[in-house]
This record gives structure tokens, C-alpha cells and sequence, in this order.
């Protein structure tokens, strides 16, 4: 029985939600390979119970750094799989075995997080810029989650498109019951919920909402996330420029997020760049109007169960917005039409589209 290897380490990150749903729904389809799991220590008892038919392995080694170059590749070298996938570019360069890689967009490599040291992250970004082109042709495939990103990386790497198969991800309704938010219950609201990463566009947000408030003096924007340095600056920003109704939740439960999602007058999401889009369509699983940046690849994934803009136009941002909130029955569409278009994509199609791909690298 062939082995196959799956890089697991980034499971319980924002950036690890597609992984941990990737191996869920593998396990369920039953693979005819001894499927391997790396993943870190913290999360080897949730990995041991998400896929009960593969076997896990602690993997300790971290995303860019020499551990992961020398020791990630040892442990590589002895579990000698057939195939290994890595479920982003991060991966042992001297690696000779057989790869498939996950390329989820290329943001990292057009934008600079303002969080961390400019020098060092110059450094890091010009290496994730060196493993992005090598991990491309060194990869027997690549999968990307758009017909957007498959184009953008094939032009980017200089390879043909064809080795790039589109693999659509997709998005769960939230389990757990609603929680009311004391402090916004019965009052209008806009959301977003995510990091607050430059390409994520929030400052043109918060410009467009300041404006929408000149003729909706009651309504509150929502930004739900972690309190993290760049949330810390943003909402200083915000409060200097004396911009009201602006709600810096910090991290919220998964009750709150739905609660929020089947509360808010619309979602929006003002993003630069995305390589799906996941928020927008967990929004449109639980009801939320959703008004979108026209950027990248999200006409291509929600279709037309939102309403776009230019995100680098405040004024196009908050006139479509104010459309969408004094329209009912555009309301009424916006929803109805994100429940069908959200219900349309499957984790266990992605699931099963990784597994053809795996086959056909194996000649399977």
C-alpha cells in the first residue's frame, strides 16, 4: 500500500481551517493509502479524533525556519512516502520525493505586513518569493482554490497552467447557538470578521463607513478579530480621526460570529486581494446581505449573490453599501441568492478533487 503524507502543521490557524477540513473529509472518503499526518503537539489528540483512519505524528519543526529545512526534512526522509502534500508553499527545499502543494494565493508575496520588522520581513519575503517559484516546478501538481489563483500563479511562476488543478473549497454553517452581543443588540450594523493584514482594506472601510454615518447616524460597523498589534493601531487610527460607532470586538465565539452573520444589516468585505474568500461565504450561510470588493478572485466565487466595488474607491464603497441597506428587496435577493450559492460549494468535493489529484500524480 502506497504512503501518502499530508503537512498538517499549520492545523488550528486561520490560515489551517483548509487543512483541518481537508483531512476531516479525506478520512470520511477512505483512501486506498496509508495516510500520514504531521502536525504540531497541541493538536495531535483534535487531528487523532478529526481523522480516526490515518495515523498522526507530531511534527514540531516551524514554517521558515532551518528546523523545518533540516529536521522536517529528515522526518521526511525516513517515514519515505510516495507522495507528500503540503497544504501551503512552506516546505524542505532538498526534498527529493514526489510533491503536491497547495498554493492558496499570493498576497504574501505582494504585500508587507507593517506588524513585523521591515528588514526582516524584506528578508522573509524575498525567500517566500524564491519557495513560491521553486515549490511551483518542483511540485509534481499544484492546487489552487480559483480559476483566479491558478492563472495568477501559473503567470507569476512561469509554468504552464495546466499542472494547476482548481480545487473549490467552502464554508460550514456554525454549530454552535447563538450568542447576543449585549452591546449591538437591536442596533444596525456592518461587519467584518478576519485579521486586519493591509490587503484586508479596513482604513478604506472605515473611510466609507464614516461616510455612510452622515445619513445613517445610528449604524456601527463591527470589526470582529483578535486584538493583535495591527487592530491596536487601527482602532487608535480611528478614534484620532474622531470616527464613531466603530466596535473593535477583539476575538469573538462562535456563537457571537453567527449571532453577528444572521444580525448584520450586510457583511462587507473590502479585501485587495483573497484566494477565495471563506468569511464572505460563511456570511452568506447564515443570512448576511454580503457586499464585496470586486478584487481578484470573489466575482469568480460568490457569482451574483453579492453586490461589488471598486475597493480602492471610499465613495463607490459606501454608495454601494447605502444601495443595499435602503433596498429591501435587493436585500431580500442578496440573501436568498448566498444561500444557494454558498450551498453550492462542499468540502467533500475538495476532498475528493485533492484524492483525484493525488491518484493521478501516483498513477493510482
Amino acid at each position: 500500500m502506497m504512503k501518502l503524507v499530508i503537512d498538517a502543521r499549520e492545523s488550528g490557524t486561520s490560515t489551517g481551517r483548509y487543512v483541518d477540513k481537508l483531512i476531516e473529509y479525506l478520512n470520511k472518503l477512505k483512501p486506498d493509502y496509508k495516510v500520514v499526518i504531521l502536525t504540531t503537539k497541541p493538536r495531535l489528540e483534535f487531528m487523532s479524533k478529526l481523522a480516526p483512519h490515518f495515523e498522526v505524528i507530531e511534527s514540531h519543526y516551524k514554517e521558515f525556519t532551518f528546523a523545518e529545512q533540516i529536521g522536517l526534512l529528515r522526518q521526511l526522509n525516513k517515514l519515505q512516502p510516495d507522495l507528500v502534500h503540503f497544504p501551503m508553499i512552506q516546505q524542505p527545499i532538498l526534498y527529493r520525493g514526489k510533491v503536491v502543494t497547495t498554493m492558496q494565493d499570493l498576497t504574501t508575496v505582494r504585500f508587507r505586513n507593517p506588524s513585523k520588522n521591515w528588514l526582516v520581513f524584506v528578508i522573509k519575503q524575498q525567500v517566500y518569493k524564491l519557495v513560491t517559484y521553486w515549490a511551483a516546478h518542483k511540485s509534481a501538481r499544484l492546487m489552487t482554490p480559483s480559476e483566479y489563483v491558478k492563472e495568477d500563479v501559473a503567470r507569476y511562476t512561469r509554468i504552464n497552467s495546466r499542472k494547476v488543478t482548481v480545487t473549490l473549497e467552502a464554508a460550514d454553517a456554525i454549530p454552535d447557538p447563538p450568542e447576543a452581543i449585549a452591546d449591538l443588540d437591536g442596533k444596525p450594523f456592518l461587519m467584518y470578521v478576519g485579521r486586519p493584514q493591509p490587503h484586508k482594506n479596513l482604513e478604506r472601510l472605515i473611510e466609507a463607513f464614516a461616510i455612510l454615518r452622515q445619513t445613517n447616524p445610528n449604524l456601527r460597523l463591527v470589526l470582529a478579530g483578535k486584538k493583535d498589534a495591527l487592530y491596536r493601531q487601527l482602532k487608535k487610527q480611528t478614534e484620532l480621526r474622531g470616527i464613531k460607532n466603530v466596535l473593535f470586538t477583539g476575538f469573538v465565539s462562535e456563537g457571537q460570529l453567527r449571532w453577528l452573520y444572521e444580525h448584520t444589516s450586510a457583511y462587507i468585505f473590502p479585501s485587495l486581494s483573497e484566494g477565495f474568500g471563506l468569511p464572505g461565504l460563511e456570511a452568506m450561510i447564515h443570512g448576511a446581505p454580503l457586499v464585496s470588493s470586486d478584487a481578484t478572485c470573489l466575482p469568480e466565487v460568490y457569482k451574483d449573490a453579492a453586490v461589488y466595488f471598486d475597493p480602492l474607491n471610499i465613495e463607490e464603497m459606501a454608495s454601494v453599501i447605502s444601495n443595499v441597506l435602503s433596498d429591501e428587496p435587493l436585500r431580500k435577493h442578496l440573501i436568498a441568492r448566498g444561500k444557494v450559492v454558498a450551498g453550492g460549494y462542499s468540502w467533500q468535493r475538495t476532498a475528493q478533487q485533492t484524492l483525484d489529484v493525488y491518484k493521478e500524480v501516483l498513477g493510482d
